[in-house]
């Protein structure tokens, strides 16, 4: 089946260069990143940093290898850090912080949104005994499951945990999404914290990387940490020139996103006995365990690819979906229930 064919609600990672962003790799001016010479990657970590209300900023290969080396910077070797129990840095990044940092992490239970409550960061604190580990830090994210957080109750945490010593890191992976739907400045967002990853390879549509931001002190050590790590790269300025392509572009049509995945919402509301969730870009279905791999098979073989993860499935709207592309996945799904009840 040609790739024209198919509607991919998999994931937002499954964004592929318009021409303006190809434009903008061809014409990049590039140097040597390690030796701090590609002038495109400068500007990029300069544009960020600004856009993100920091110091300095850092481009690097991936959101999870940014997130890693935040938690490095952070937290020695058998410190702690409290974060959800849902959250991307816990769930969903092969353990890096524990695996490669020694850093222990402590999971607490969010709510439907993926909030924490203040007494419950403040509760899981460690007293300062010899026999427990030291909680050096907090580790929030915007948006989880595509709800977005409130930027004032993540500041009466990080201010509470400031009178402990901790540090703040934000997983930003979706920030955008959130300055979009909750119709504020990026720096509403990130104004509580020490640290925050922007990823570039999401809704924002670039090919390859994040970002990284924070004070000049902590992107010092955070540029040693990436060289330790492998990530030093050289002409990356091809790259760099697509974030900045989508920092320019890409983050006031996030709203459009938004808005195809209501549509969806709408659309599959309709099916019944199938509960719908939704907000920002993405929207999740709960289909009856008797229908969820039969659903998958079905969707497949009719050219709509969605996750195969357990329920509720998610289904995440992007830059390379049009308003035809949500109607035919509605279709798609709405023709399955109608055999699967008949």
């Amino acid at each position: 089946m040609s790739i024209e064919a198919v509607v991919d609600l998999r994931s937002d990672t499954v964004t592929r260069p318009g021409e303006g962003m190809y434009d903008a790799m061809r014409n990049a001016a590039v140097g040597d990143d390690v030796y701090g010479e590609d002038e495109t990657v400068n500007r990029l970590e300069i544009v960020a940093a600004k856009l993100l209300g920091k110091d300095s900023g850092l481009f690097l290969s991936s959101a999870t290898q940014a997130n890693l080396i935040a938690m490095l910077v952070h937290n020695a070797r058998g410190e702690e850090i409290l974060l959800g129990d849902n959250y991307h840095i816990y769930i969903s990044e092969a353990g890096g912080t524990s695996a490669l940092g020694g850093v222990i992490m402590h999971p607490l239970s969010t709510d439907e949104r993926g909030g924490l409550a203040l007494e419950q960061v403040l509760g899981a604190i460690k007293e300062d005994d010899f026999h427990l580990p030291i909680t050096r830090t907090l580790a929030l994210e915007n948006t989880i499951s595509g709800c977005a957080q409130d930027p004032a109750q993540h500041q009466i945490l990080a201010d509470a945990v400031r009178q402990h010593n901790m540090k703040v890191h934000l997983d930003g992976a979706r920030l955008m999404n959130a300055a979009v739907a909750l119709a504020v400045e990026p720096t509403d967002i990130t104004a509580p914290f020490d640290s925050v990853m922007l990823c570039l390879s999401k809704g924002l549509g670039a090919p390859v990387g994040a970002l990284l931001c924070g004070s000049t002190e902590f992107i010092q050590k955070a540029r040693r940490l990436r060289k330790q790590l492998g990530g030093g790269m050289r002409q990356a300025g091809i790259l760099a020139a697509c974030g900045l392509y989508a920092l320019d572009n890409n983050i006031a049509r996030l709203s459009q996103d938004h808005d195809r995945a209501k549509r969806l919402a709408e659309g599959l509301s309709e099916i019944d006995g199938l509960p719908v969730r939704c907000e920002t870009n993405m929207v999740y279905i709960e289909p009856k365990a008797q229908h969820h791999e039969a659903l998958y098979q079905y969707t497949l073989e009719n050219n709509l690819l969605i996750g195969k993860q357990g329920l509720p499935v998610r289904l995440v709207t992007h830059l390379d979906l049009d308003d035809s592309g949500v109607d035919r996945a509605v279709s798609i799904i709405r023709s399955f229930y109608r055999h699967a009840d008949s």
